[in-house]
C-alpha cells in the first residue's frame, strides 16, 4: 500500500549516487515540480543526495527557475540524460562549465529506453540517430569533454547499420498525475499528456527502486479501471499538492484536455517573417496527411490551417502524445487545444519512427551545402534535439522553416518583401556546427526535403542544396547569394514565391487545393 507523505519527507528517500527518472515535459506539463523544488532545497541545506544520475526523456523547465533548474547545483547531479536541454538554462550552464557530465539523446529513444529498462532489456536497437551527432562516430550524444563513457554504439544486423542505446537501472521515479484513488491508482484527467509515467514507474519497481507520485487530488473509492494511467500497486509514496498547476502557464484550461471546449489564445497569431514563412510552408500540406510540428517557427502551421479551414482535413500529431487538435505555441508547446486523443509518448514515437508521418514541419538554426541541419547546438547555445531526430529521419517529407539570416531586417509588403538589412550572421554555412539532420542520409532514404525562409525556398537535390524559389522584391545576389557561405545550385526553373503568401488577410485557397 502507498503512503502519503510531504514532499520534504519524500526527497529524503533519495540516496547519494541514485538514478532518478523524471516524468513530464516542457513548461510544467505533468511535471512533478514540487518534488524537484524540495530535492534542490534539500541539497542546498544538507549537501545530499549528491552525484545523482538524472534521466528525463523530455525537456523540463520554464527557461528560468523551475523544472530541472531546481537541480542545477554543482555536486547534486553527476550525469544527466536528456532529450532536450534548452528550457533548463541553469543545467546547460553547468554542462558548458564542465561541472556535470551529460548526454543529449533523441526524445523518442529515451522514451523507449524507459520501456526497455522496465523489462530489463539491455537497451534498444534502432536506426534513429545514424549519421547525426548522436552517432558514436560523430559525437555519441556527449554534451562535453568530461563525458567520456560511450552510451551508444553501432551494430550490424543483416548487413544494415543500427545504433544500440543502453538502458538504465532506475532507483527512484518522480511521476505526476491529477488524482489518486483509495488503492493508489493514478488518473491524469487534468494533464496535457501522460508521457512515460507508466514506463518510468515500472522501470523503478522492476529494478528494486521506489516510485514517488505527486498528485493534486486524493479521492475516496476506486477510479474506473479504464481511466487508470499508473496502477496503484506500483506506487510507494504520494505527495499531495492541492495547488498543483496544469502547466507553468495555466492553473487549468479545460480546452487542453477536452475535445469540445471553446478556447481563445493570443498566441495563435502570426506576424512578420514568421507569417510569410509559415504561409509558404503550409502550401505543402496534403489532404488526410499525418502532420507533425516542431518547437519554434514551425508551430505556426496549425494557425494557417485554422485560418484556411482545413483542420479537419489533416491530422496534427505532437510527440508528447496528443493528436487531432491545434498544438499550442511558444513556451507552452507540447500541449494541444481540443485534442481528439492523448497517448503515452512512447506509443506516439512508435508511429513516428515507423514512418507513419506524411510530413513534418521543423525548425533550423544552420543549414550547410550538403543539406545538413543544425537545430541542437550553435555557438554558446545548447538546446538539444528533443524529438527532432526521431521525426526528421522517418517522416516521408520534411519542411525546414526559419528566417534566412540572424538579425536581419525586412519589410513585408502586399507585393513581397524588402530587405533593409540582409543579416548580421549567416545561417547557410559551409559546414554546420552540429549535425542534427544528415542530408546524405535523407538522400539515401529517398526523403523529400524543403528549406523554407522568408526570402528563398530550397530543396534537397542529388547534388546538394538547390534554390527553387525567391521572394518577390528580393535581389538574388545581394539578399541571398551574398548571405550564404556557399553557392547553391540554382534551378533552371527558378520561380517567384506565390504573391498570395505575402498578402495579409488573403486566403491561400488551401481548402480548394486539398479537395
Amino acid at each position: 500500500m502507498f503512503k502519503i507523505i510531504d514532499a520534504n519527507s519524500a526527497v529524503q528517500k533519495i540516496r547519494d549516487g541514485d538514478s532518478l527518472a523524471i516524468g513530464g515535459a516542457g513548461a510544467g506539463h505533468a511535471v512533478p515540480d514540487r518534488l524537484l523544488q524540495c530535492l534542490g532545497e534539500r541539497y542546498a541545506l544538507e549537501g545530499h543526495p549528491k552525484k545523482l544520475t538524472t534521466i528525463h526523456p523530455c525537456g523540463i523547465g520554464d527557461n528560468d527557475k523551475r523544472g530541472l533548474n531546481h537541480l542545477a547545483q554543482e555536486g547534486l547531479i553527476d550525469t544527466d540524460f536528456g532529450g532536450f536541454w534548452g528550457n533548463a538554462p541553469k543545467m546547460c550552464r553547468l554542462a558548458k562549465e564542465h561541472k556535470i557530465k551529460g548526454y543529449n539523446l533523441p526524445q523518442g529513444v529515451l522514451s523507449h529506453l524507459m520501456r526497455a529498462s522496465a523489462s530489463k532489456k539491455p537497451g534498444i536497437i534502432t536506426k534513429v540517430g545514424l549519421h547525426t551527432f548522436v552517432d558514436p562516430r560523430v559525437e555519441g550524444g556527449k554534451i562535453n569533454d568530461i563525458t567520456t563513457q560511450d552510451w551508444v554504439r553501432v551494430m550490424q544486423i543483416d548487413g544494415e547499420e543500427y545504433l544500440f542505446y543502453k538502458s538504465f537501472k532506475i532507483d527512484v521515479a518522480f511521476i505526476r498525475g491529477t488524482s489518486i484513488d483509495s488503492e493508489g491508482n493514478i488518473t491524469m484527467e487534468e494533464e496535457v499528456g501522460s508521457f512515460s509515467m507508466l514506463s518510468i514507474a515500472q522501470a523503478a519497481r522492476t529494478n528494486g527502486g521506489i516510485v514517488i507520485a505527486q498528485v493534486r487530488n486524493i479521492e475516496r473509492g476506486h477510479s474506473d479501471p479504464g481511466h487508470v494511467k499508473v496502477p496503484g500497486n506500483l506506487i510507494d509514496f504520494v505527495v499531495h499538492e492541492p495547488e498543483q498547476e496544469m502547466t507553468f502557464l495555466s492553473k487549468f484550461d479545460a480546452a487542453l484536455v477536452k475535445r469540445n471546449v471553446e478556447y481563445t489564445s493570443d498566441e495563435l497569431q502570426l506576424h512578420g517573417p514568421k507569417r510569410v514563412i509559415i504561409r509558404r510552408a503550409a502550401l505543402e500540406l496534403k489532404k488526410r496527411s499525418f502532420v507533425n510540428l516542431g518547437y519554434g517557427m514551425s508551430d505556426g502551421v496549425p494557425i494557417v490551417a485554422e485560418q484556411e479551414k482545413i483542420v479537419n482535413d489533416i491530422s496534427f500529431m505532437i510527440e508528447q502524445g496528443a493528436s487531432g487538435g491545434i498544438p499550442t505555441t511558444g513556451l507552452n508547446f507540447g500541449a494541444m487545444y481540443n485534442p481528439s486523443s492523448i497517448v503515452d509518448d512512447g506509443y506516439q514515437f512508435d508511429f513516428f519512427q515507423g514512418g507513419g508521418l506524411d510530413i513534418a514541419f521543423l525548425g533550423f538554426a544552420q543549414i550547410d551545402k550538403h543539406g545538413n541541419v543544425n537545430s541542437s547546438r550553435f555557438g554558446n547555445v545548447l538546446t538539444g534535439c528533443g524529438g527532432f531526430i526521431d521525426i526528421s529521419q522517418n517522416a516521408k517529407k520534411v519542411v525546414l522553416t526559419g528566417t534566412f539570416a540572424v538579425k536581419s531586417n525586412q519589410e513585408v509588403t502586399e507585393n513581397g518583401i524588402v530587405i533593409t538589412r540582409p543579416g548580421k550572421f549567416k545561417k547557410f554555412v559551409d559546414q554546420v556546427e552540429q549535425i542534427t539532420f544528415s542530408g546524405d542520409y535523407a538522400r539515401e532514404n529517398g526523403q523529400e526535403i524543403l528549406y523554407v525562409t522568408e526570402r528563398a525556398v530550397f530543396k534537397m537535390s542529388e547534388k546538394g542544396l538547390e534554390l527553387i524559389e525567391i521572394a518577390p522584391g528580393v535581389d538574388l545576389q545581394k539578399d541571398i547569394l551574398d548571405m550564404m557561405e556557399f553557392e547553391p545550385i540554382i534551378s533552371k526553373n527558378l520561380k517567384t514565391i506565390d504573391n498570395s503568401v505575402y498578402q495579409n488577410g488573403k486566403t491561400l485557397n488551401l481548402k480548394q487545393l486539398l479537395s
